[in-house]
């Protein structure tokens, strides 16, 4: 395993982060496709045993589930020292006032019941999951700090947003004297890079730590589109993402499979290591809820691409509309 600075900090972190956004209970309706405790603890031991230190999760996914099952095996499996564990506030299951969204009350609210579930006293890096339209980010920002000052959060970090947004947040927190930002997980991959336009060379700039989710876009460079899996007949949100620009990303899929061919490999090797090759990103989250989705994903790292490879990859590559930032009439604090 390779490992590599946290943006602007101290931290060190594997070049691969786990995602555990497929562990919890099917029955919620969530995720129908989740994998249960048992069968995460072993994605998670193998993750530990191949090196990576860098877990991710969030409170809404399975309903607060995943946090509990990625809690439980880090807590029998890890020294809690040594790894990095991050989590998510925004969206909540529950459709009441001031439980969801990033003001100052659902904010203190939702960290104690994560920090619960997760069977630890702090994480080390806490991640707001889109943008409150409704609270102003100065309320936002100084209680992200004051968890920062309460030693339940570390570090902290955004996601799924809009280049101005972001750079207001941390101009708001530089004003008052308060914690910035230090990551942003953020949609990218060879199916989707319009975050190359603003989002990439922003965080270049300020040294911020981009941690790209959806690196495989949901399976889709893993195989060709007509593959069937359990998340693919399942996943709404997967296809939302995708469906509709299929006719825009098969040449690159294609692509992505002539790769793989001409080196020997699988083609999750080809598109992770694209995004590794990017000086810009600093670990992809990697959504494994199979042993052999790990052990894939970790060749990666010894996979080099030549600039013409690389070029040759992104050449069909045609604007898309945005997915991952939400205007004000799209936000839905119960997804």
């Amino acid at each position: 395993m390779e490992y590599t600075k946290f943006g602007n900090t101290g931290l060190d972190v594997s070049r691969l982060c786990l995602g555990t956004m497929g562990f919890g209970n099917a029955s919620t309706g969530m995720f129908p496709w989740a994998i249960g405790a048992e069968p995460s603890e072993q994605v998670i031991k193998q993750a530990l045993d191949l090196g990576i230190n860098f877990f991710d999760t969030a409170n809404i996914y399975s309903h607060g589930d995943s946090e509990r099952f990625v809690g439980q095996a880090l807590k029998k499996l890890a020294h809690r020292d040594q790894i990095v564990l991050a989590t998510k506030v925004f969206f909540t299951p529950e459709k009441a006032p001031n439980v969801a969204g990033l003001s100052r009350k659902a904010i203190m609210t939702q960290i104690d019941q994560s920090l619960e579930r997760l069977q630890t006293d702090y994480v080390d890096l806490y991640v707001i999951h889109r943008w409150d339209y409704n609270t102003p980010i100065e309320e936002t920002m100084e209680a992200l700090h004051d968890l920062v000052k309460a030693g339940k959060v570390r570090y902290i970090g955004a996601s799924g947003m809009f280049a101005w947004q972001f750079e207001k947040a941390q101009a708001v927190a530089e004003l008052h004297g308060w914690t910035k930002f230090v990551s942003m997980q953020n949609h990218l991959n060879l199916l989707y890079r319009e975050e190359e336009r603003e989002m990439l060379p922003l965080c270049r700039d300020q040294n911020i730590a981009v941690t790209p989710y959806s690196p495989l876009a949901s399976g889709r460079l893993t195989r060709d589109w007509a593959g069937e899996t359990k998340r693919y007949a399942t996943d709404k949100v997967a296809r939302s993402k995708y469906d509709a620009s299929k006719d825009l990303d098969m040449p690159i899929i294609k692509r992505v499979g002539e790769v793989a061919a001409k080196y020997g490999v699988d083609r999750v090797q080809v598109a992770l290591a694209w995004l590794l090759q990017n000086p810009g990103v600093t670990a992809p989250i990697i959504g494994a809820t199979k042993a052999h989705h790990l052990s894939g994903a970790v060749k990666a790292l010894d996979l080099k691409l030549t600039p013409a490879d690389v070029a040759y990859l992104e050449e069909p590559y045609a604007p898309h509309e945005l997915v991952g930032p939400l205007t004000a009439d799209q936000v839905d604090y119960q997804r």
